[in-house]
């Protein structure tokens, strides 16, 4: 799994250059030629096209040497076939051509084969996430995606259910499996989706961030640095002892097993102690705990009027709030 700085979805080629204006202010002209800063998020708009807004974002961020995520956005049975392997070839040939524009604009320049993946339901047309089509297009893709030996992205932790409920639980979680196992290398929208991405749960967002913290661990594997010594403690403890006191127990409990920090694995009775509050309850009262010591990240002073000075001039120059600002 792959945690950028920032990430930007254009929505027009001039304000993906002020996006990457912004970084060079931060970070420098020369710094951005050999670091990924930021990432550009062009979709694809399916079926079998890329427009000339994508297009030029794209360019601009190849001619920046920062990564795109050439992705096109799937609502299968709308702007694909309805049909699960037909749906994932013609995201394949969108994301492809996207990956070899890339390179003709800028031979080397660091581009990833992206997709947002729904199907649509076909009662009402509505976009649906967490359906079992989805994790069988992640499946397909990450086989395809090291087959080509290109970085792969996709998304996690998505659902339709409207709250954070039993139903927002499940769809995240096989979603989450299929992306964890199909091997994906950079994962977005991770948490507090509901509604197909409609809302954001607050609750939801940190337990999915636990959750997000499971499945690392998950995809470490198996630890084995500590195998001979822990196979020692099954012949000290020997037939009917347990291993609480021993002393490999006491030196790896902390990363022998997950432990987690809002999940809640206690005793009934413990539980009802400690104010019988459900996942929801504690969810937002750490999202509280949260907000209430953040502290807001310093930036060189220089910078800190740099640009804000540089927002505020490309608000004048800027057209109407509507326009693409294709020109300005």
């Amino acid at each position: 799994m792959h945690r950028d700085r920032g990430r930007s979805g254009p929505t027009s080629p001039k304000n993906a250059e002020d996006v990457l204006d912004m970084c060079e202010i931060l970070f420098g002209e020369d710094f951005l030629e050999t670091h990924a800063v930021t990432t550009g998020n062009c979709n694809g708009n399916s079926p079998l096209v890329w427009d000339q807004v994508m297009l030029g974002a794209m360019r601009a961020f190849c001619r920046r040497n920062q990564p795109v995520l050439c992705s096109p956005f799937v609502l299968g049975g709308a702007n694909t076939p309805a049909s699960t392997a037909a749906a994932v070839a013609q995201l394949n040939a969108e994301a492809l051509s996207a990956l070899a524009y890339t390179q003709v604009v800028r031979k080397g320049c660091p581009a990833i084969y992206g997709h947002y993946l729904s199907t649509v339901s076909m009662q009402s047309g509505a976009p649906m996430a967490g359906t079992p089509e989805i994790s069988l297009m992640n499946f397909m893709i990450g086989q395809m995606a090291r087959r080509y030996n290109v970085p792969w992205r996709t998304s996690n932790l998505l659902g339709g259910a409207k709250v954070f409920d039993a139903q927002a639980g499940y769809e995240s979680a096989m979603t989450m499996m299929a992306v964890l196992m199909s091997g994906a290398n950079y994962i977005w929208h991770s948490a507090g989706w509901n509604e197909a991405g409609m809302h954001c749960s607050i609750a939801k967002f940190v337990v999915d961030a636990e959750v997000c913290a499971m499945g690392y661990r998950m995809t470490q594997g198996i630890q084995w640095d500590d195998f001979d010594e822990a196979l020692a403690a099954v012949r000290d403890v020997g037939p009917g002892g347990h291993y609480l006191g021993h002393p490999h127990t006491q030196a790896n409990f902390e990363r022998a097993f997950f432990i987690p920090k809002l999940f809640d694995n206690n005793s009934i009775e413990q539980w009802y102690a400690d104010g019988a509050k459900d996942i929801k309850q504690r969810a937002l009262e750490h999202a509280r705990r949260l907000l209430a010591e953040y502290e807001e990240p310093r930036l060189d002073i220089a910078k800190d009027e740099e640009l804000p000075a540089y927002i505020d001039r490309r608000s004048r120059e800027i057209p109407a709030v509507d326009a693409l600002n294709e020109e300005y």
